[in-house]
């Protein structure tokens, strides 16, 4: 075998076809694009998802639910597993610089503490969130929980069953309210003169 007797597989290479060059080419007249329509034209290019008129996949499937933009999502930390953690490294304080240290997680990961196994060391963990079960844990081995999201207390932000709404008609204006009174004026009458004329002669 030498270098210039390499050459590609059987049937590995295919030449280009050859359009636009005459009758004899075989491929002449419409230079295999047939006649008319969109694909016979220059610079015609195809949607991606398009079908060719009938109803496309994407449209087809149904749709359900929605994605919410403000999920938070955690990565989960057993009890059990924070309890070999601190038997390994004879740790009493747990942070994410130790659980990062011995490969648990990364530090752009958001830690959630689950209650699943059991925890008999007196340990102080800093995670951004805690189950209940997994918090009582903890604090009944006589350990503490700091969480880096802050806790929110049950019902808290949430508004009592009716709260913000007006009473029935609270806020309408009973009927004639606003409009301006108006100034009643009892008519000024002045005296006539009296006619001397009338006078005089009656005299």
């Amino acid at each position: 075998m030498k270098l210039h007797e390499l050459k590609p597989a059987a049937n590995a290479t295919k030449l280009s076809k050859r359009i636009g060059r005459g009758q004899g080419s075989g491929k002449g007249g419409t230079s295999t694009k047939g006649h008319k329509g969109a694909q016979s034209r220059s610079g015609y290019s195809r949607k991606i998802g398009f079908e060719g008129g009938q109803m496309p996949i994407y449209r087809l499937v149904p749709k359900r639910g929605f994605k919410n933009i403000n999920r938070v999502e955690y990565s989960p930390i057993n009890l059990s597993t924070l309890q070999k953690l601190a038997d390994k490294t004879q740790q009493t304080e747990i942070t994410l610089e130790l659980m990062k240290a011995n490969g648990l997680i990364s530090l752009k990961d958001k830690i959630k503490i689950l209650g699943n196994g059991e925890i008999t060391s007196k340990l102080t963990v800093t995670a951004h969130a805690f189950s209940a079960s997994a918090k009582t844990a903890i604090e009944n081995a006589g350990g503490k929980c700091i969480c880096l999201m802050g806790e929110k207390e049950e019902g808290e932000g949430r508004k009592e069953k009716g709260e913000g709404r007006k009473e029935k008609g609270e806020g309408r204006k009973e009927k004639g309210e606003g409009k301006k009174e108006e100034e009643i004026t009892e008519p000024v009458y002045e005296e006539a003169p009296l006619n001397e004329e009338i006078n005089a002669n009656e005299n």
